[in-house]
């Protein structure tokens, strides 16, 4: 206790972020809450890389993040500025404007994955490409990683996620490397029973279940009714 009989805060509060986690609390319950889950396949990039997804769907950029928190690795997410104009309290969990490249370019040499959707925007099909990602994987020196995502209504009362890692290419071949890996993504969704994962993704996250996966007490009384001789 303090010579004016105030107690001192503990180190660990004076050195907490209470705001970066508030903004990662309610980012990651909204995941859990409006999605049914996160699917993943593919290798993740062990050290340093940026990170080029598709952008389908609003989910992308939480989807991304969500994932370096569940395994671990520390991650950045870019914006158009003037969206984090609009969202500034996602600069606490580590988001860079787009017109911050050099930014960009240290957190990547430092080991994080910088994410940066090369479509600039979300899109309903894939679109030209811009060169930022590229650029900052080159100036960085780590490896550009294309990434498709996808979510999709399938068998579930609520949305599905799924991420598809490919190998590292290069700028000229970002492009066709996400077209591929979307068409690969979107023929295992397919091909896969809708009440169960593709072949190969591994639940990394679980989301909402749906009302038909509980038995309430009312579906039960209907059981014992119905069944009644």
């Amino acid at each position: 206790m303090s010579e004016d009989g105030r107690v001192p805060a503990a180190p660990f509060l004076l050195n907490w972020d209470w705001a970066e986690a508030a903004v990662r609390r309610s980012i990651r319950a909204s995941v859990r809450r409006e999605l049914a889950g996160v699917y993943l396949r593919g290798p993740l990039p062990p050290g340093g890389a940026v990170l080029a997804p598709t952008h389908g769907s609003w989910w992308d950029g939480y989807l991304v993040r969500e994932l370096a928190w569940t395994v671990g690795h520390p991650a950045r997410v870019m914006m158009l500025p003037g969206q984090l104009a609009r969202f500034p309290f996602l600069r606490r969990v580590g988001v860079l404007g787009a017109d911050e490249l050099r930014a960009a370019v240290r957190a990547a040499q430092a080991g994080e994955w910088m994410v940066i959707f090369p479509e600039g925007q979300v899109r309903a099909q894939l679109s030209a490409l811009r060169p930022g990602a590229a650029w900052v994987a080159g100036a960085a020196g780590v490896p550009l990683v294309p990434v498709a995502l996808r979510v999709a209504m399938r068998g579930a009362q609520h949305p599905e996620a799924f991420l598809r890692f490919g190998a590292p290419t290069t700028g000229p071949e970002l492009a066709g490397a996400l077209a591929t890996l979307l068409a690969e993504l979107d023929a295992d969704l397919r091909a896969a029973d809708p009440e169960a994962p593709p072949d190969g993704y591994l639940r990394v996250v679980r989301g909402q279940g749906s009302t038909h996966d509980r038995v309430s007490l009312s579906a039960r009384m209907l059981i014992l009714l119905t069944e009644r001789r």
